[in-house]
C-alpha cells in the first residue's frame, strides 16, 4: 500500500480535480451551486450524534435529511430535535449501508462508536459521499491509513473531528513547531477526565429495537450486555480505545501539532493500569506514554481520577542550555488567532470545503487526523503487550530521562493519593516498542504488527484496497 504525506495528497487531489468531473459534485453527478443545499446524514445519534445534528442545522444551505443508527428507540427524540430548529422530517436508517443507496445523500458527519468509524467513512467515499468523522478516525492504525487511501482515491472531502485544529487561539502550537521559543526537546500533552467505576452487567438479550449485529459490525461476536450500549464501549478493547482515544485524542492532536514536521514516532512506550474499580472495564484509568520522535520526546499523560492536574510544560532548548517554559493556555500568546481554513468552527470548514471542494483548506484534514489517533493506537499496543510489575520502583523499560523520571513520579503521587500501597500493588509495563513512521510497521514484532489491524467479521470488513 503506498504511504502519501500531506503535500503529496493535496497535490494528488487538486491536480485530480482538474481534469476529472465528479470533483466538486453531489453525489448525484451535478454541480454544487452556491444556492444547492447540501444534504447530511449523522450516523451514530446518541450524545455526539446530537452535537452533529445542531451544529449543521445552524449552518444555511444545509440540512439534516438522514439519520442512521442500529438502535431505532433513538429516532424520534432526533427527528423532534431537527424539527425543533426548523428542519424537515429525516429519514431514518439502521443500516448505514441502505443510506448510502440515497442519491440525494451528499455527506455522511459519524459519530459512531470508534469501532465503526472507519468503515463507515470508506464506504461513504466509495458511494460518492464526503465525510464528517467523529475522533479517533480508526480503531487501529490500518484503518486510518485506509481512510486517508479512500479520501484520495475516490477524490472526497473528508474532515476529523478534532476541532481544537478550528480553533481561534491556537497559533502557539504553530509557533512552538516553528522554533519561536527554541528548540524543543520535550512535548507534553494529557488528558484529564473523571470517571467512575462501570461496575459489572450480565449477558442478557439485546433489546428488540437494536440491530445488535449490526451495532457489533466488524467487532467479534459476543454477548450483549448493558456495558456496551451505549457508552461504556469506549472502555473494551473490541470496541473503543480507552481515554487515551477518546477525550484524549485531542491533546494528542494539538501535543504534535508542536512539533515540527511530526508524523509518527520511532519508539513508544506506554505503562499503567486500571486501579481501583476491580470492574467489568478493560482499559487502563491511569496511564502515561513516552513516544519518541528524533530530537523531541512527547510525554501524554492520561487520567480518569480526580487530580490538582499535571506539569503543561514544554522544554525547550535555547542557546546551549535546557530551559522549562510553561504556557498555561493560547492566550499567553500576543497575537493568537491562527491561520486556517473558511468557516468560524470546524463543521462550518467542513462544509465549506465540501461546496469548493478544496480538501487543503480543511481544518483537520484526515491525514493529519490519522496520525493523532495512530499516535493512541501505538501507546495501546505497548500497553497491552506489556507485563506486571511492582509499583515500588521504576522500570527500566523506562530509561534514563529526567522528564520521563517526573511523569513516572507523578504516576506514583497519583496512585499514593487514591490509596494505593506502593509496595503490594503491581501496574502494567508496556512493550518498548521501535516504529517506522514510512512503513507504518513495527520493527521486528510480528507480535506488535498484529495490532495494527484486527479479524473483521464479514461482511463488516475495512478493505485492504480501496
Amino acid at each position: 500500500m503506498p504511504r502519501h504525506d500531506r503535500r503529496t495528497f493535496l497535490a494528488a487531489a487538486v491536480g485530480a480535480a482538474a481534469t476529472v468531473t465528479i470533483a466538486g459534485t453531489k453525489s448525484t453527478g451535478s454541480v454544487f451551486g452556491a444556492n444547492d443545499a447540501i444534504c447530511v446524514g449523522v450516523a451514530g445519534i446518541r450524545g455526539r450524534g446530537g452535537d452533529h445534528i445542531g451544529e449543521f442545522l445552524k449552518i444555511p444551505g444545509v440540512r439534516v435529511t438522514h439519520l442512521i443508527d442500529p438502535d431505532r428507540r433513538l429516532f424520534a427524540g432526533r427527528i423532534k430535535q431537527i424539527q425543533g430548529q426548523g428542519g424537515g422530517a429525516p429519514k431514518c436508517f439502521q443500516d448505514i449501508r441502505k443510506a448510502l443507496e440515497d442519491k440525494d445523500l451528499d455527506a455522511v458527519s459519524v459519530a459512531t462508536c470508534n469501532h465503526w468509524h472507519s468503515l463507515v467513512t470508506i464506504w461513504a467515499c466509495q458511494a460518492g459521499k464526503d465525510v464528517y468523522v467523529e475522533k479517533p478516525c480508526s480503531h487501529n492504525v490500518f484503518e486510518g491509513r485506509q481512510c486517508v487511501e479512500a479520501a484520495r482515491r475516490c477524490q472526497r472531502i473528508v474532515q476529523h473531528g478534532t476541532q481544537r485544529r478550528s480553533g481561534n487561539g491556537w497559533q502557539l502550537a504553530r509557533d512552538i513547531a516553528a522554533g519561536k521559543f527554541g528548540r524543543l526537546l520535550v512535548a507534553r500533552g494529557r488528558s484529564y477526565r473523571v470517571r467512575n467505576s462501570i461496575g459489572h452487567k450480565p449477558p442478557k438479550d439485546p433489546p428488540p429495537e437494536l440491530d445488535y449485529n449490526l451495532w457489533l459490525g466488524p467487532a467479534p461476536m459476543q454477548p450483549y450486555h448493558e456495558n456496551l450500549v451505549h457508552y461504556n464501549w469506549h472502555w473494551f478493547w473490541d470496541t473503543g480505545n480507552g481515554d487515551i482515544g477518546n477525550n484524549g485524542v485531542h491533546a494528542m492532536d494539538a501535543t504534535r501539532w508542536q512539533i515540527p514536521n511530526a508524523t509518527l514516532p520511532n519508539a513508544v512506550i506506554s505503562v499503567g493500569g486500571r486501579f481501583l474499580w476491580n470492574d467489568q472495564g478493560q482499559t487502563p484509568n491511569l496511564q502515561f506514554a513516552v513516544f519518541d520522535f528524533g530530537p523531541t520526546k512527547m510525554i501524554f499523560e492520561v487520567t480518569e481520577f480526580k487530580t490538582e492536574g499535571g506539569r503543561d510544560d514544554r522544554v525547550f532548548d535555547s542557546k546551549g542550555k535546557v530551559e522549562p517554559i510553561t504556557v498555561t493556555s493560547p492566550a499567553d500568546v500576543k497575537n493568537p488567532t491562527a491561520p486556517r481554513g473558511p468557516g468560524s468552527n470546524i463543521f462550518e470548514n467542513f462544509i465549506a470545503c465540501v461546496r469548493s471542494r478544496r480538501s487543503q483548506d480543511l481544518d483537520a484534514h484526515i491525514l493529519e487526523g490519522h496520525y493523532s489517533s495512530a499516535l493512541c493506537h501505538l501507546a495501546n499496543i505497548s500497553y497491552r503487550l506489556g507485563h506486571d510489575a511492582p509499583l515500588a520502583k521504576k522500570p527500566p523499560e523506562l530509561g534514563d530521562h529526567e522528564e520521563v523520571d517526573k511523569t513516572f513520579a507523578w504516576f506514583r503521587e497519583m496512585l499514593v493519593g487514591l490509596g494505593v500501597d506502593l509496595k503490594k500493588a503491581t501496574f502494567r509495563v508496556g512493550r518498548p516498542l521501535k516504529f517506522d513512521p514510512k512503513t507504518e510497521k513495527f520493527l521486528g514484532d510480528a507480535e506488535a504488527d498484529k495490532l495494527l489491524t484486527r479479524e473483521y467479521r464479514a461482511p463488516f470488513v475495512v478493505p485492504r484496497e480501496v
